[in-house]
């Protein structure tokens, strides 16, 4: 039983990190073919486009971060909790990420018709970016009281 509990430990330590590059990669995917879709209809604002477009993958460098702050000995006593927080936190990643790259994406689309709204547009992912970042200090602080 103890070794199934490390496993999870384990599992959890890593899962910040790779659940916020899958994330990461579905939502950069998704905005990045909205980018790309908008440089084919418009002569200019390229770039915008681009730097729009990788906006979800600040995800994935949260989930570093976290995985890092959540290095320890993974033991019996230490797995439960760095398995709910490396899946929970890696849970809350990913699914923002995917989230953000649907908000840059219809960014992107609302820019290209209307470039005056570009800053505007970009309002709704800046909020998901909040969450994102509100389980990022979260998982910081709750790492924190895990001993070892």
């Amino acid at each position: 039983m103890n070794e199934f509990v490390v496993a999870l430990g384990w599992a959890g330590l890593f899962s910040p990190m790779a659940l916020g590059a899958i994330g990461s990669v579905i939502g950069c995917s998704v905005a990045g073919q909205a980018a790309i879709g908008a440089m084919v209809d418009t002569d200019s604002g390229y770039g915008r486009y681009i730097g729009v477009s990788v906006m979800p993958s600040s995800q994935v460098i949260y989930g570093i971060v976290i995985m890092f702050s959540l290095q320890r000995d993974v033991t019996p006593v230490t797995a439960p909790a760095l398995f709910g927080i490396g899946l929970l936190s890696g849970l809350a990643l990913l699914f923002s990420a995917m989230r953000q790259g649907q908000a840059c994406a219809s960014a992107i689309h609302a820019s290209k018709t209307k470039p005056e709204i570009f800053g505007l547009s970009l309002a709704p992912a800046a909020i998901v970016e909040g969450f994102a970042v509100f389980a990022f200090v979260f998982a910081l602080v709750l790492a924190g009281g895990i001993p070892g």
